[in-house]
């Protein structure tokens, strides 16, 4: 078993495998502060990403606001990495905040940008970042040019390689795009929360050669929240005709949307690790995907 299974993308010109991992649930805690129990043991965590590495993991995506009180997902990502030989792909966000106690901040300033990306430098050990998503923070900023402009001088200045973006409507895409190349970008996409489908984003990145990365797509509806017991039975069956799991039955999905599609999903469980990848080898027929594709459940990712 190897995400290998589910073929390749190009981030720019790092080549990584569709399956990577999303660090957010290391913490314990979802990104808005959800609990979803203990953090991981330290070792355990490295262990887990190691793990992950070995299985051919090799893009991991990860943001300095993730962090509970006791536990930085930079710091355990940045730990597994300095165990390991391999080249893994890191990609963090920028423009949401956290003060020291965990309440959230305003939006940063385009000015403010730049002490973002030298915390997730420091926090992860790097010289220059991978990727950085400049994640849109609602439906108040409607014109992400002065933000992302920055970060495009910050990638001139050599501290990022690549830019994302992340919570935008096409639109956003288009702006950015006369501004500096957009490597990928990051919404919440899956069975029940097909907005980014019925805006054309999907397809727009896929037209322009851009990775499109859903988070949330195993969770759906229920976001940071753990996923609970599967409620539609369509997946239940479609997982029962292949001895899968109804969570790698979403990923498989959200993977035949395109070859540009990744899926970054997150967990702290190795068995879990385990089904995520192997999600990647999961071919659905055309009859399942026909049955998956029922009405959405709605959902609004970018307002």
């Amino acid at each position: 078993m190897n995400t290998a299974a589910a073929g390749t993308w190009k981030l720019g010109d790092l080549e990584v495998n569709r399956v990577g991992y999303g660090a957010m649930r290391l913490t314990g805690n979802g990104m808005m502060g959800n609990s979803d129990g203990p953090p991981i043991d330290r070792a355990a965590a490295v262990a887990l990403l190691h793990r992950a590495f070995a299985l051919g993991v090799d893009h991991v995506d990860t943001a300095a606001f993730y962090f509970s009180p006791l536990r930085s997902a930079n710091e355990l990502v940045s730990r597994a990495l300095a165990g390991w030989d391999g080249e893994v792909t890191v990609a963090t966000k920028v423009g949401p905040g956290r003060d020291a106690g965990g309440e959230w901040l305003p939006m940063a300033r385009p000015d403010q940008l730049r002490g973002q990306v030298e915390e997730n430098l420091r926090q992860l050990g790097r010289d220059r970042l991978d990727v950085v998503y400049l994640r849109r923070n609602g439906p108040g900023m409607e014109s992400v040019a002065e933000h992302f402009g920055a970060l495009a001088e910050l990638r001139r200045a050599g501290l990022i390689r690549h830019l994302g973006l992340s919570n935008v409507r096409p639109e956003h895409v288009t702006e950015a795009l006369a501004i500096a190349p957009v490597v990928a970008v990051q919404n919440s996409y899956g069975l029940d929360w097909r907005r980014a489908d019925e805006s054309g984003l999907v397809d727009l990145c896929g037209e322009r050669g851009i990775a499109f990365v859903p988070f949330f797509a195993v969770s759906g509806l229920r976001r940071e929240a753990s996923a609970g017991r599967e409620s539609d039975a369509r997946v239940r069956s479609v997982a029962r005709a292949y001895g899968a799991t109804p969570a790698q039955v979403r990923l498989a999905w959200t993977l035949h949307r395109g070859p540009h599609v990744l899926a970054i999903p997150g967990t702290t469980d190795p068995a879990h690790l385990a089904e995520n990848v192997g999600a990647g080898a999961l071919r659905l027929s055309g009859e399942d995907l026909a049955l998956l594709g029922g009405p959405p459940a709605g959902g609004d990712e970018a307002s």
